[in-house]
């Protein structure tokens, strides 16, 4: 939902009426009303990774979702997809309506609605070159992901300080980064090496870690949120994450190195995806889920703590995967797509 307001903010701003197609139960429930977009309403569940009941049931709706998603798209000049299960139908009902649909694709992999949808769309916006193949040639760009300005704009550590280390699940936080962690806390201690560990929890385990943090010898600050993730972005030297499109997209405009822990069930593995393409660049260390320890984190974290001109590398390498300005080029290709839909007789 970020980068799908961050482009809509930007065609707004242009003068474009935008509207959102999503669920009751989505985040973008809560998300897209308080930014002043409207939200249409559609009930529909999920196909992929899902048990027999819910496809089933989703099965079900989808011809009915499609046919009032028909209504939604009747007067409009594009359709911007993000994919997830919210978008099969208002994008099946543009598509037989030959309404142009632009779809991004975040992830190395694409999602199962783009997937599905890749052959018949207008233009393709992709955050990694191999994410070209999915979609018909000529018709894909790699722009990367919309990233706020802020990620752009990161000054270096300040030298002379202590090594810090950013380790951080999302805002939910993540189980096995918080076992790690504080696993690997008697072992920083027991190193005497000069690191300092900021670790965002998620509220669930924040406040046993905390109190165990706060015996543990160990410089350094546990929350349970991170507020303004751009400045915790400039104070260190090493990140430590999950591989989602988000997290990848805003450690490449940073320049930040990172170790990056897929998540190993998210849909179709995407996210290990998403950090195998980082690691070939150069950007990033690929630990797997089931071998992330106190132990791995510290042996990780202590090698590259000690390798100054590989954190240049991978920060340098980091950056190449940076695209500035997707919101913006994005909204110039609905632009396009509008324009020639309604050249060709379209609303």
């Amino acid at each position: 939902m970020i980068p799908a307001l961050a482009v809509a903010r930007e065609l707004r701003q242009r003068g474009h009426e935008v509207f959102f197609v999503g669920t009751a139960k989505g985040i973008e429930a809560r998300l897209v009303p308080a930014e002043g977009f409207d939200l249409k309403l559609i009930e529909i569940g999920g196909l992929n990774r899902v048990g027999l009941r819910q496809r089933a049931a989703t099965l079900r709706r989808l011809p009915f979702a499609t046919a009032a998603c028909g209504a939604l798209v009747r007067g409009v000049s594009a359709v911007f997809s993000m994919g997830g299960y919210a978008a099969g139908p208002p994008v099946m009902a543009a598509l037989a309506r030959g309404v142009p649909v632009v779809v991004m694709e975040p992830n190395a992999v694409p999602g199962f609605t783009n997937r599905v949808i890749g052959r018949f769309v207008s233009r393709a916006l992709v955050s990694f070159p191999e994410t070209e193949r999915y979609f018909p040639k000529g018709k894909t760009e790699l722009i990367g992901l919309p990233v706020r300005e802020e990620f752009f704009r990161i000054p270096e550590p300040p030298a002379g300080a202590a090594f810090a280390v950013l380790i951080t699940g999302g805002s939910q936080g993540s189980r096995t980064l918080n076992r790690a962690a504080r696993q690997s806390w008697p072992l920083f201690r027991g190193s005497g090496a000069p690191v300092r560990i900021v670790h965002q929890t998620g509220a669930a385990e924040f406040e046993r870690l905390r109190e165990e943090f706060a015996q543990s010898g160990v410089e350094g600050e546990v929350v349970p949120f991170i507020q303004d993730m751009p400045a915790a972005f400039a104070r260190a030297g090493l990140v430590v994450c999950r591989s989602g499109a988000g997290a990848v997209s805003e450690l490449a405009a940073a320049g930040k190195p990172s170790i990056l822990v897929p998540f190993p069930f998210a849909a179709d593995d995407h996210q290990t995806r998403n950090a195998e393409a980082m690691e070939r660049g150069g950007a990033a260390r690929l630990v797997r889920d089931a071998e992330t320890t106190g132990e791995t984190l510290f042996a990780a974290v202590s090698e590259l703590a000690g390798a100054p001109e590989a954190l240049a590398r991978m920060g340098a390498a980091a950056r190449r995967f940076a695209r500035p300005g997707a919101a913006r080029r994005a909204a110039d290709v609905l632009e396009e797509a509008g324009r020639g839909f309604s050249l060709t007789g379209g609303p």
